[in-house]
């Protein structure tokens, strides 16, 4: 007989105990092959006002590798009071995430196995601990069901590369590399990646080029990126360990020596002499080539890119993109095929690894109702303006309102003033004469900061020269200027600004593809400095796009053939543009738009989504005071409201009272009559509740309801409040608690004074 109690150990002890001796005994490699704890995403970032805070991060409880690049199975442990099978569920959904196809939970009395390589059968079978499969086991199913013959066994375990730094590739980073490498042993040549801009293209292209190279299956590769800046920086940093193999085509010099070429597609195209550089290689000279930003035309049958990847055609082909181009003339899909892996924005931010947004909208009353010039109506520059109607798609291209210009930058410069007035922001506009009207406007207002330094505003467009100089100082973090760039579309993709917290939409934007770029400027977390969300500013309603259900969803090819020649309206010469500064524009509706918990964005009333959000979880207002009143710490239920996208913050601002948790929730959601935190505090001072204390504990108790009444339940939950003014002063933290007979009594009294704030509800 077992001459331990199993129900009476910690879920950690029937893991050392039980589930850890069972892996060992069936062949794994503790140290090499099984990870304990594995914590694979970062927790969603929770923005509430201006205070930041983390979900909860996805964390396995093992996570079992056949080599360390190829995760295989997952293990859910529960105490043994649960059923075996009691974690599967949640077992199921890490392994889903992960990609990884044997799941197991365990009680330490058995595993029950679900075995994801089966499409019919038994797919979930109870075994006994002294059965668990070992790695051999496993890995023969596991090639089985990826297809993977003995000759490509060498290249599909070909390790990632690492510099001892314990940097690894992050879990869908991971399954990204080993979806490209498998599809390649199985002769795929052509393939698409598809990942959201921040989530680290370059860093997985690196590890994809580095086990194929490694493992000697493509020996000459050629990476091409569309900006000279991205080409230096993949160099020096992310593909820096391939050394001395690697060189960057420049000079339209080809020299053959090198094994990892990197290039501007523009340095191996152009006139019919300058392209000799691309065909001084032999057609068959590279075995594989990688597109960086593959929507910027790669796929477009006229497109330069396009003419490289025909010369070199027997190599194989990855391309990558945050946004596949998928329209009735270009199409991503049609060249590459459908995407091996996509991970997708919506995903970034539910796992952490990308910033969240808010949307403030302006809607100004020239937009909305357009503009006629009365009869013979005469411009600044003394031309007559043709009389029709002007509106928002003919602002600032055939028609510029001056005053509208200096609207938008006053509200821009009234948004910074209130968040950051150093906080680096991008301002999309039509063109660059209007991104050059909007830097002047931009300058007036902040002439203070701009008399400072000159740099504080800039325009930064690709015809330039000063400001494309400044491009590289406001990606990096470390430099204060430029501050705000104004730009049409040279900042719209490729740029690395981890730091940008606010981007002005006052552009008109119609493509999902270029709106999807330009919000990825900000989707970057950097917590060295601070931006853990941004703020998207919207005058055009381009925001409208949030609503379009392929804005975060699988791309789908919509190809349809040649595009044909049509001429642009709004470029080449003879174009009249109209400059009116005598018309008033005006502000007609602000509001602000919040990301929620679903991935989309809210557009119905905090309060109605406050409701709609609590109402699914507690259906009544019973079941939430029962909850409440039950909870160890009320700051729990705080936080799991957060989770669920409940924007305390921003509803007590809307209520206008200075109610808890507890009050907002109840007033909103169902309706009952509130109390402040001060009326509350009042009515336990009237009840005599302190009396059966003595007079230092009292004390402090009337301290504590103080902090409640100032700050909020939360404030008085943590232990750290015995540090802070006021409790410090009636002694150090254990002094304190020694007035009270010691630490549980001192969390008993607390507890007895939470009760007491709710004990009419309770």
């Amino acid at each position: 007989m077992d001459p331990i109690d199993k129900r009476t150990l910690s879920e950690r002890d029937i893991c050392t105990k039980y589930i850890t001796p069972a892996i060992y005994q069936a062949g794994w490699d503790i140290h090499t092959q099984v990870r304990e704890e594995v914590t694979f995403t970062n927790g969603r970032v929770i923005v509430q006002g201006l205070q930041v805070s983390r979900g909860r991060p996805k964390r396995a409880d093992y996570i079992l590798y056949y080599k360390p690049n190829i995760p295989i199975a997952v293990i859910e442990a529960k105490r043994n009071t649960y059923g075996v099978g009691d974690g599967m569920q949640q077992a199921l959904s890490y392994a889903e995430m992960l990609d990884v196809p044997f799941v197991y939970s365990s009680n330490g009395d058995a595993f029950l196995q679900h075995d994801r390589t089966q499409t019919s059968g038994v797919l979930e079978q109870e075994i006994p601990l002294h059965a668990f499969p070992s790695p051999e086991d496993l890995w023969k199913s596991y090639c089985t069901w990826k297809n993977i013959d003995d000759t490509k066994t060498k290249i599909v375990t070909q390790d990632y590369y690492t510099d001892g730094s314990g940097k690894t590739p992050r879990y869908y980073q991971l399954i990204a590399i080993n979806r490209t490498i498998e599809a390649i042993t199985k002769g795929q040549d052509r393939i698409l990646l598809v990942m959201a801009t921040g989530t680290g293209k370059t860093f997985t292209a690196f590890q994809i080029i580095w086990r194929l190279w490694k493992s000697r299956m493509k020996k000459r590769i050629l990476f091409l990126a569309d900006r000279n800046i991205l080409v230096d920086q993949t160099k020096t940093n992310d593909f820096k360990p391939f050394g001395s193999a690697m060189t960057k085509i420049q000079k339209r010099q080809a020299d053959k020596s090198y094994e990892i070429y990197l290039s501007l597609y523009q340095a191996v195209t152009g006139t019919e002499e300058e392209k000799n550089i691309y065909k001084q290689f032999s057609p068959d000279f590279f075995d594989l080539i990688v597109i960086d930003e593959c929507h910027r035309g790669s796929a477009a049958e006229d497109s330069a890119w396009h003419e490289i990847l025909e010369y070199f055609s027997s190599a194989t082909h990855i391309g990558l993109t945050a946004t596949p181009k998928e329209t009735k003339y270009v199409s991503n899909i049609h060249y590459f095929g459908e995407p091996v892996y996509t991970y997708s924005l919506k995903q970034g931010i539910e796992d952490g690894f990308l910033a969240p947004y808010k949307v403030v909208r302006i809607d100004l009353d020239k937009d909305l109702t357009g503009w006629r010039p009365e009869k013979h109506k005469i411009d600044k520059y003394g031309k007559e303006i043709e009389d029709r109607i002007y509106n928002q798609k003919d602002f600032d291209r055939d028609l510029v309102l001056d005053q509208r210009t200096q609207l938008v930058a006053r509200k821009v410069t009234e948004y910074l003033n209130a968040t950051g007035r150093f906080d680096k922001t991008i301002v999309f506009c039509e063109n660059i004469d209007h991104a050059e009207r909007m830097r002047q406007a931009l300058v007036n207002e902040n002439g203070d900061l701009v008399a400072q330094n000159s740099k504080y505003v800039m325009r930064i467009t690709g015809d330039n020269p000063e400001g494309k100089a400044e491009l590289d100082n406001f990606i990096l973090p470390e430099s204060r200027y430029p501050v705000i760039a104004t730009t049409s579309k040279l900042m719209s993709t490729g740029v690395d600004a981890q730091t940008c917290k606010l981007i002005v939409l006052d552009q008109r934007i119609q493509s999902l593809t270029q709106f999807k770029q330009i919000i990825g400027r900000g989707t970057r977390i950097n917590e060295d400095y601070d931006k853990y969300y941004f703020t998207i500013m919207d005058f055009k309603k381009a925001t409208e796009l949030f609503a379009d259900p392929d804005f975060d969803g699988e791309p789908v090819e919509v190809y349809e053939g040649i595009k044909p020649l049509l001429k642009n309206p709004y470029e080449g010469p003879g174009r009249t543009k109209y400059v009116v500064d005598d018309v008033k524009v005006h502000v007609v509706a602000e509001r602000v738009q919040y990301y929620g918990s679903d991935g989309k964005l809210i557009t119905e009333s905090l309060k109605d989504y406050t409701r709609k959000t609590v109402l699914k979880e507690f259906t009544s207002m019973d079941s939430f005071l029962k909850y409440w009143s039950e909870a160890d710490q009320k700051l729990a239920v705080i936080e799991e409201l957060k989770e669920q996208g409940v924007m305390l913050e921003e509803l007590a601002k809307l209520v206008g009272k200075d109610f808890d948790p507890f009050d907002l929730i109840c007033h909103v959601v169902y309706d009952q009559p509130a109390m402040t935190r001060k009326e509350r505090a009042e009515q336990v001072r009237k009840r005599d509740y302190f009396t059966k204390y003595g007079e230092h504990a009292r004390t402090v108790l009337n301290a504590l309801l103080n902090k409640y009444a100032d700050e909020g339940i939360e404030n008085i939950e943590s232990m750290d409040v015995l540090r802070v003014q006021p409790i410090n002063q009636f002694g150090t933290p254990l002094e304190i608690i020694n007035i009270f007979g010691g630490k549980d009594k001192y969390l008993k009294a607390v507890k007895g004074l939470e009760k007491q704030l709710y004990l009419a509800e309770a």
